[in-house]
């Protein structure tokens, strides 16, 4: 799910920014060869972003957000900090 977020981001970026720099053309206007292309680039980009970045956050284990998580499944107000030592 990040990772399609992550591409709708990625995209509306790229337009704002060739908009706002006058160096790109309103993709309406691009023949649609080149703009299926383009969104497709995109988004495999934005999906292999994700895999490399969930790989590399699950090396080492659970982080402390989800240690703590761990602790009380659950909403409460009364679950404090992880001891430094367990962060």
């Amino acid at each position: 799910m990040s990772s399609a977020q992550f591409a709708v981001v990625r995209l509306t970026n790229d337009q704002i920014l060739e908009n706002a720099t006058g160096v790109g053309a309103p993709p309406q206007t691009w023949p649609r060869k080149e703009l299926v292309v383009d969104l497709l680039h995109k988004t495999v980009y934005a999906f292999a972003t994700g895999e490399v970045a969930d790989a590399l956050a699950a090396r080492s284990g659970p982080g402390p957000g989800r240690r703590h998580a761990a602790l009380r499944p659950g909403r409460h107000a009364d679950v404090g900090p992880l001891p430094r030592h367990l962060a």
